[in-house]
């Protein structure tokens, strides 16, 4: 790929993870390579690699547009996830280096900062919850692993779900870092990957909850 293709993807695929490009909306490539300052033929190739990703879709016709999943698509995204980050977590509790252990407590510690505000620094957040799984998975040591997470992990649902967040989701999910890192101190396994995949999990129910009040939501602003 080239460098272009490398700069059109990462700027198509960080409107969608901001909801610049909205779940739904059509995208064109001309329109797009005038945003990215870049020909047709680098966007072509950053939309086939989005679409690899799972970020965008083509209809029968050719069309291209943002990935709007269903419920149930999310779901089984999020099981996948459980899954595979439970299994990372199992992985790296029995192979976490010292600095990687110190590591993701400075992680957490910044996401525990980002969230004590009077405003919660949602951007912030995410980008500490961010580094703080790339680093067990890191720690998990598998190159498979990493590579099959890189495709199901880094939606525009995790963007998404965080928005939703209340404080308190908010500070179960530190909370819940913070027994990860208890389980990981102990070169515990079992309990590492339960704490993960009950942590993926709540994540799930928390953007579910959310989707069915916008459901709700659209539903009633169409009717007045």
């Amino acid at each position: 790929m080239s460098r272009a293709s490398d700069r059109a993807y990462e700027q198509i695929r960080n409107m969608i993870l901001s909801g610049l490009l909205e779940p739904g909306a059509q995208i064109g490539e001309e329109h797009l390579a005038e945003i990215c300052g870049v020909s047709r033929t680098p966007v072509r190739d950053a939309l086939r690699r989005l679409e690899a990703d799972l970020f965008i879709k083509k209809s029968e016709s050719q069309r291209t547009f943002v990935a709007d999943w269903s419920l149930e698509d999310l779901e089984d995204a999020f099981t996948l996830r459980g899954m595979l980050e439970g299994h990372a977590a199992s992985r790296a509790a029995r192979r976490i280096s010292a600095k990687q252990l110190n590591d993701l407590r400075a992680e957490n510690e910044g996401l525990r900062l980002a969230i004590d505000r009077t405003q919660p620094d949602v951007t912030a957040f995410l980008e500490h919850n961010r580094r703080f799984h790339a680093i067990i998975v890191e720690a998990a040591a598998s190159e498979k692993l990493e590579s099959l997470l890189s495709r199901i992990v880094e939606q525009p649902v995790v963007w998404r779900t965080a928005q939703h967040y209340d404080h308190e989701n908010l500070m179960r999910s530190w909370r819940e870092h913070e027994e990860l890192l208890t389980a990981f101190a102990r070169r515990d396994d079992v309990w590492a990957a339960s704490v993960m995949t009950g942590h993926i999990r709540r994540a799930f129910h928390s953007y579910a909850d959310a989707h069915r009040g916008d459901l709700v939501t659209a539903i009633a602003e169409a009717a007045e």
